[in-house]
C-alpha cells in the first residue's frame, strides 16, 4: 500500500526539522516548503495526499493562498491548517470554511495524526465553489470585517489612546463601507450617499480629536483587513475579476479618503475661526 504523501509548509526552520521527522516516524512521506512560491512549485510538480500548512507564512493568511492552489490543482488532497490563537474570535469560522480541518498551536502530534488519518478515510474530491466577485464576498462578511477592524484599531497605540467607545469608533464607517461595496462593480463614481458619509467621517474625526495621521492610519488598517478577508476567501473568489475588483476597491477607498480629509481640514479650520 502506497505511503501517504504530505506537503508541510512552515517558515520556521526548527519546525520544518522536527515535525516532518516525527510524521515520517509514523510512516508518512513528507516534503517541506518554507514559503508560498516553493509550496506552489511543489504542488505543480508532485502529487500529495495531504497539505499541512501554517496559516501565517511570511505574511498573515498566506496559508490560505496555498490551500486555494491545492484545492484547484489537487482537489483530492486533504487540507489542514495549523494556526496560533486567532486575532479575533470569528477567525476560526473563516478557517473552517476553507479547509478540511485545523489544529491550534502548540501542535499535539497525536491529535494531528488522528485528524490526518480520519480525514483521509473520509475524504471526497472537493467540489468547485461557485466563484463570486470580491464585492459580493466582502459584503457577506462585512460584520466580521468591522469587528476585526475594531480589534486592530484598539490595539494601535495612538488610536487606543483616544479612549472612544466602539460605536464612536465605527460611527458611519459601516454605512460608507456598505456603499463602497454596493457600487464596486459600477463605474467607480462616488455616489451622493458615499460622499456624504465620507464628509461626515472627516468632520467627526476632527471633533473627536484625531490627528490627520491617525485618520489615515485607520484607513490603512481597513484596507489591510479587507485584503485579509479576500485572501481568507480565495476559494470562492472569481479569479478572472479579482485583480480589477481589488484595484477598483482601492480606488474607491482612496476617493472617500480624500473627501474625508478635506472635510477634516474644513472642520479644523472652522474650529480655529470660532465657527
Amino acid at each position: 500500500m502506497a505511503q501517504t504523501r504530505i506537503l508541510f509548509v512552515d517558515d520556521e526552520p526548527s519546525i520544518r526539522l522536527t515535525l516532518p521527522a516525527i510524521l515520517e516516524m509514523h510512516g508518512f512521506v513528507v516534503r517541506t516548503a518554507s514559503d508560498v512560491p516553493e509550496a506552489l512549485a511543489l504542488i505543480q510538480k508532485e502529487q500529495f495526499d495531504v497539505l499541512l500548512s501554517d496559516l501565517n507564512i511570511g505574511q498573515p493568511g498566506d496559508g490560505f493562498t496555498i490551500v486555494s492552489a491545492m484545492r484547484r490543482i489537487q482537489p483530492n488532497a486533504v487540507t489542514v491548517i495549523i494556526t496560533g490563537y486567532p486575532a479575533f474570535e470569528t477567525a476560526l469560522e473563516a478557517i473552517r470554511k476553507q479547509v478540511d480541518d485545523y489544529v491550534v498551536k502548540p501542535t499535539d502530534v497525536d491529535q494531528l495524526i488522528e485528524i490526518i488519518e480520519r480525514k483521509l478515510h473520509q475524504r471526497q474530491p472537493h467540489m468547485p465553489i461557485n466563484p463570486r466577485r470580491v464585492g459580493v464576498i466582502l459584503s457577506e462578511n462585512i460584520g466580521l470585517i468591522v469587528d476585526e477592524w475594531l480589534q486592530q484599531v484598539k490595539r494601535h497605540p495612538g488610536l487606543k489612546a483616544l479612549r472612544l467607545g466602539d460605536n464612536e469608533r465605527v460611527g458611519n464607517l459601516l454605512v460608507a463601507l456598505r456603499e463602497v461595496l454596493r457600487n464596486l462593480e459600477n463605474d467607480g463614481s462616488v455616489t451622493e450617499l458615499a460622499r456624504k458619509a465620507a464628509e461626515e467621517h472627516g468632520w467627526i474625526r476632527a471633533k473627536q480629536g484625531y490627528s490627520i495621521e491617525l485618520l489615515l492610519e485607520e484607513v490603512r488598517i481597513l484596507q489591510r483587513v479587507l485584503l485579509q478577508h479576500i485572501q481568507a476567501n480565495l476559494l470562492g473568489v472569481n479569479i478572472s475579476f479579482m485583480v480589477p475588483d481589488i484595484i477598483y476597491l482601492e480606488d474607491r477607498i482612496s476617493q472617500k479618503t480624500v473627501i474625508a480629509v478635506n472635510a477634516y481640514f474644513e472642520a479644523r479650520s472652522g474650529k480655529s475661526a470660532g465657527l
